[in-house]
């Protein structure tokens, strides 16, 4: 199973920092999603995030530009060169550093894969699967959260994270959650993806990063 937390920021820190410790009394590591923008990179986010990764949780690259939506989705190579190039400029001043990209709104172009290779990236998880950018192994698992839910009400859409998350785990496959701090504003909603959590774990799930999981499986996939 593999945890992945997005929205990380000054403002949403202490919720951030309360799932966190949620998932690390469940021993579940914490994959966080960092946007190294002004906002984002603060010094006390950067040094939460330092400590987090001391313990065992991992960053990947999310993107560049938070104002810009699914940012990576149909950039060419070069441009998603030169945007990587800034990011991760970004990270190494936070004293951040990874070989993991999921891309905002986990879609992610052609191009970007190209420039995520030809920048030394390993990984790269998108909507519906997780690729070794090295050995070109792929894993297919979509990612389940709140935003990928197109049910209207509210208890609709946290009945469908967990229901999918038991449904994965019973079927022994690859549980990936993912929530934004936005999300955790909601009691509901963080109730929710904990209880997704919980019943992963009870159904033989066992959680991992996305740097740390089993290799992914090869396959013919660009």
């Amino acid at each position: 199973m593999l945890v992945s937390l997005s929205g990380i920021g000054p403002r949403t820190l202490h919720r951030c920092a309360d799932l966190a410790a949620e998932l690390g009394r469940r021993a579940v590591p914490l994959s966080m999603l960092f946007t190294p923008s002004a906002e984002d990179g603060s010094p006390q986010v950067a040094e939460w995030m330092r400590e987090r990764v001391r313990g065992g949780d991992t960053v990947l690259l999310h993107g560049y530009d938070q104002r810009v939506r699914a940012e990576f989705a149909t950039l060419p190579a070069h441009e998603a060169r030169l945007r990587l190039i800034a990011a991760t400029s970004a990270l190494d001043r936070g004293g951040l550093r990874t070989e993991g990209f999921a891309p905002p709104r986990w879609r992610v172009s052609r191009g970007t894969l190209d420039a995520l290779r030809q920048h030394g990236f390993s990984l790269c998880a998108d909507l519906s699967s997780v690729r070794d950018l090295r050995t070109g192994g792929v894993r297919r698992a979509r990612v389940q959260g709140f935003g990928s839910q197109r049910q209207r009400t509210e208890t609709v859409r946290c009945f469908a994270l967990v229901l999918s998350a038991a449904r994965a785990a019973r079927r022994g496959g690859l549980v990936r959650l993912g929530v934004d701090a936005a999300d955790l504003t909601r009691p509901g909603r963080r109730q929710a993806f904990l209880d997704a959590v919980d019943i992963a774990l009870e159904n033989g799930a066992v959680g991992g990063a996305y740097l740390t999981a089993s290799p992914a499986r090869p396959s013919a996939a660009p």
